[in-house]
């Protein structure tokens, strides 16, 4: 995740049982990862170089490694946990994926093929998203895609779509009430944008071709292009 010490995953003990919780919380999962990488491959080059920002846990790493054998990577991360359980992740790919503990700024210059950042920007502020993904794009060659995917706010009520997500990750005995009370803590506690000033903020950072390509209760995906 993206910052340290907003993200739950700074601290250990929510990292050991993160891959087998996050494709039951998130809608099509790994369907996600794999749309990723069809739309990066659309311009990136079968020898390309990625970066991944947010990579801790390594499952949209693996997932691209995977189906991309002539692709490298550059991941970045703040949390040594969540590093730690990337390299297990993959140990098979290790030899094409570089894993740095930092930021976006931890990321050497480029210039990248493309660019991913899953699950990660609801948990900075927005100035700091906009650093984010102005420093992303400083990293990748002109015309490079940028795939990025979260919570968003909805333009009214965000908590009953927040409590939808909530809901669909709990597979124990459905109870409304308790996914509205987590669903309004995670409002409170996330940095959520709308839509539409997602798609802002990316144009502000210089993007272009900004389309949304993904929808599943309160996550959103976005394509780019630098």
């Amino acid at each position: 995740m993206t910052h340290a010490t907003s993200s739950p995953y700074a601290r250990t003990a929510n990292v050991s049982n993160y891959r087998e919780l996050a494709p039951l919380k998130v809608p099509g999962l790994f369907d996600l990862h794999r749309m990723a990488m069809l739309l990066l491959a659309e311009r990136a080059p079968a020898s390309a170089r990625v970066l991944v920002v947010g990579a801790g846990g390594g499952m949209e790493t693996r997932s691209m490694a995977q189906a991309q054998p002539g692709w490298r990577f550059t991941g970045v991360d703040p949390s040594p946990a969540m590093l730690d359980l990337a390299r297990d992740t993959l140990r098979d790919v290790e030899d094409r994926v570089t894993l740095l503990e930092g930021t976006v700024d931890r990321a050497p210059p480029g210039p990248f093929d493309g660019g991913t950042s899953i699950l990660t920007l609801h948990h900075v502020s927005p100035a700091e998203r906009l650093h984010t993904l102005r420093s992303i794009h400083q990293r990748l060659k002109p015309g490079a895609r940028l795939v990025v995917a979260g919570h968003s706010g909805a333009e009214e009520t965000p908590e009953k779509w927040m409590t939808r997500s909530v809901a669909f990750g709990d597979r124990d005995a459905l109870d409304w009430n308790r996914s509205m009370d987590t669903a309004r803590e995670m409002v409170e506690r996330l940095h959520l944008l709308t839509s539409s000033e997602e798609m802002e903020m990316l144009r502000e950072a210089r993007f272009s071709e900004v389309q949304l390509f993904f929808a599943a209760f309160s996550f959103r995906g976005f394509v780019a292009t630098a």
